[in-house]
C-alpha cells in the first residue's frame, strides 16, 4: 500500500494511521529487494536542530517516510490546514512492526546501539513478546562523538553478515538518522528504523507515559522531569521556534 503526506514546514510528513505505517513496513518485508527503506519521526526539536544541519536535513527529506512524532507536529498540521490527527511514535513503529513480523514467523532483526546490558535485556524481552521474530545479532558500538571509518565498517559487516531483514538503530537523534542515511546504500536490510529512547522504553530503562498521557499530547511531560538537563532545551526553545516557524510558513502559503 501507498502512504499518503502532507507538507509541514517543508517536510513530506506522513497523514496516515499507526496501522497504515506498519501495513507499508510489512508489504515491504515481502519484497525481495535490500536496499535499506527507512523512515524518520519528525517532532519541533528536530526540525529546529535540522535546520542548522544539512546532514540531518537530508536524512528527514529523503527518508521513504516521516512519521509525526510529536504532538506539535500535529498542533502544525492543523495550522496548516493538513489532516494529521494522531502521533506515530518511534516506539509505535517498533512494536507495530514487531507484532507483524511475529505474525508472519519467518523474519529477523538487528539491533545496533546502546549497551550490551540494554541489548542483553532486549534479547530477553524479544524472546518473550514476540518468540517467531530471529534475533538476527545485536552491536554495541563505541560510546564517542563520531564513529571513524574502522568503526562504521564493523558495524556495517555485523548487520550485512547476519541476514536481518530489519535494521532497529538506537544511537540518539540526530546521530541515528545521519548513520543510516549516510550508509544506506551498504545495508543489506529491507527497513531500517532509528528509534532512540523506544530501545530504553521497551526493557524499562526508562518508564513510558501512560496511554491517558500519551492520548492527551503530554508525553513529553514525564520525559523531561526524568531527564530535564538532556531535554528541557527541545521542549522551552526549540518547541516555541518551530510554533513561530509554523505560523510564518502558514502566512506564506497562498491562499
Amino acid at each position: 500500500m501507498k502512504l499518503g503526506f502532507e507538507d509541514v514546514v517543508g517536510y513530506e510528513v506522513c497523514d496516515g494511521t499507526r496501522a497504515d505505517v506498519v501495513n507499508c513496513v510489512t508489504n515491504w518485508l515481502h519484497e525481495d529487494r535490500r536496499d535499506c527503506r527507512y523512515f524518520a519521526c519528525l517532532n519541533p526539536h528536530a526540525a529546529e536542530i535540522a535546520s542548522d544541519d544539512r546532514i540531518f536535513h537530508n536524512s528527514l527529506t529523503c527518508a521513504d517516510f516521516l512519521t509525526a512524532d510529536g504532538i506539535g507536529i500535529v498542533y502544525a498540521s492543523r495550522i496548516l490546514g493538513g489532516r494529521i490527527r494522531q502521533r506515530i511514535t518511534g516506539m509505535d513503529v517498533f512494536l507495530g512492526v514487531m507484532e507483524s513480523m511475529d505474525r508472519l514467523g519467518d523474519k529477523s532483526v538487528f539491533f545496533l546501539g546502546s549497551t550490551e546490558e540494554t541489548l542483553e535485556k532486549i534479547r530477553s524481552k524479544i524472546k518473550d513478546e514476540f518468540p517467531n521474530v530471529v534475533i538476527a545479532g545485536t552491536y554495541s558500538p563505541p560510546f564517542k562523538p563520531q564513529f571513524d571509518d574502522s568503526d562504521n565498517r564493523k558495524m556495517i559487516e555485523a548487520i550485512n553478515d547476519s541476514g536481518a531483514d530489519v535494521l532497529w538503530v538506537g544511537l540518539t537523534a540526530p546521530k541515528q538518522e545521519k548513520w543510516i542515511y549516510e550508509h544506506r546504500d551498504s545495508l543489506n536490510v529491507n527497513f531500517a528504523g532509528p528509534i532512540g529512547a523506544a530501545f530504553d522504553f521497551f526493557v524499562g530503562n526508562i518508564d513510558r507515559a501512560g496511554p491517558t498521557v500519551q492520548a492527551m499530547g503530554l508525553e513529553w511531560l514525564p520525559r523531561l522531569l526524568q531527564e530535564p538537563r538532556r531535554l528541557w532545551r527541545r521542549m522551552l526553545i526549540s518547541a516555541p521556534k518551530f510554533l513561530l516557524r509554523t505560523i510564518r510558513y502558514r502566512l506564506a502559503k497562498p491562499g
